[in-house]
């Protein structure tokens, strides 16, 4: 009994920081699937079992925003239906990512991101309540983004702020409200795979998902009340410790 209690408080707690990170910015399943695999999950299950916590972690932030006033869901759904295709291959062909090459480049794209995100470029920045520019880039990047949110999902939070921020050109408290929201849509058809494949384990889920939704509800709070300068500085600490797990530092 004790165990298991001890089980439940560790889940809850990183996952209430895993969701605030993501919310903010990113990498919170590099807390969660480690905890996941300590605790006696495979790889897969581990997997799977995270996808209940991002799912409803998504689901409470998308609400915090509302109820923030911070809502475009128009273009929010447009963006997420074309995520769909490439999340259901991706949950399909899940299998985890060994090759440390890919892990090193896609430590060094991350930093990038955090070094290129910092430069100031004001003029490129939409003021609150524009729904930003769109192209076939920021529909082309969407079936990308699907596609890896759905085989492996860690540092998708990273890539997608690129995208909507860049090629969007909106600022960042709008690219989290569309992210978490993309991420809400996308995740639905993953886990449906992982639960008819019997990869979730939904006691350890559960437990994830109550600390996730916790901490998007507040991460998301805090991201409109704080503005800019809170989400750029939980990003550079994420963007930094995912970089380093990535390069085997820790």
């Amino acid at each position: 009994m004790t165990e298991e209690i001890f089980y439940i408080a560790l889940l809850f707690a990183v996952g209430s920081v895993a969701g605030f990170m993501n919310v903010n910015a990113g990498g919170g399943s590099t807390l969660t699937l480690p905890v996941l695999i300590f605790l006696g999950l495979d790889a897969a299950t581990a997997n799977g079992t995270n996808r209940v916590a991002i799912f409803l972690q998504t689901a409470s932030a998308v609400y915090s925003f509302k109820k923030e006033n911070y809502q475009q869901f128009p273009v929010s759904i447009k963006l997420s239906l074309l995520t769909l295709p490439g999340a259901v291959i991706g949950a399909i062909l899940s299998v985890r990512i060994s090759d440390e090459l890919f892990e090193t480049i896609l430590g060094i794209i991350m930093i990038v991101i955090i070094i290129t995100m910092l430069v100031p470029n004001k003029k490129n920045i939409y003021k609150d309540g524009e729904t930003g520019e769109r192209s076939w880039l920021v529909y082309l990047s969407m079936l990308g983004i699907g596609f890896y949110g759905g085989f492996i999902q860690v540092g998708v939070g990273f890539i997608l702020m690129a995208a909507l921020h860049y090629l969007m050109k909106l600022n960042l408290v709008y690219v989290n409200m569309h992210k978490v929201f993309i991420v809400l849509i996308y995740t639905f058809p993953a886990l449906l795979v992982f639960i008819f494949t019997d990869n979730v384990n939904w006691i350890y889920g559960i437990c994830l998902a109550a600390g996730t939704a916790f901490g998007g509800w507040w991460g998301a709070k805090l991201s409109v009340r704080k503005g800019e300068k809170l989400i750029k500085a939980v990003l550079i600490v994420a963007v930094l410790v995912m970089s380093f797990k990535l390069w085997g530092v820790f």
